[in-house]
């Protein structure tokens, strides 16, 4: 299983990515905003289990992203996580409707992905 990262901080993409490394996930995707997310989701369809996306990003956001694979059949289960410094309550009603499964607000702890992670993909029963 692979989890595709997406954030135009290469250097959140590192942080996420290391924390992943450190709980045992090899298998990384990562792109730097959501139009270079969906074009490395189209070609790696049925490996993708789980993506973990930034909100703010330029060319295509992290909602508009969350939209898109929400209305594609192949990708309506794929499980979302939203990690953001977006943290409103408004924002965070708003990326659930959209069709996020959890939801992180920078800075976090790799703790608090591990957690999250582990509620999305069903382990922490």
């Amino acid at each position: 299983m692979k989890i595709m990262v997406v954030d135009d901080s290469s250097t959140m993409r590192r942080i996420i990515k290391n924390t992943l490394n450190r709980l045992g996930y090899k298998e990384l995707l990562e792109a730097a905003d959501g139009q270079e997310a969906w074009d490395v989701m189209q070609a790696n369809k049925s490996d993708i289990g789980v993506l973990i996306t930034d909100w703010n990003m330029p060319n295509m956001n992290g909602l508009e992203l969350v939209k898109k694979v929400r209305g594609e059949a192949e990708f309506e289960d794929i499980p979302i996580i939203m990690v953001t410094t977006e943290g409103g309550k408004a924002e965070v009603i708003t990326a659930l409707k959209a069709g996020v499964n959890n939801y992180i607000v920078k800075p976090f702890t790799p703790q608090v992905l591990k957690e999250k992670l582990e509620a999305v993909l069903g382990l922490n029963d």
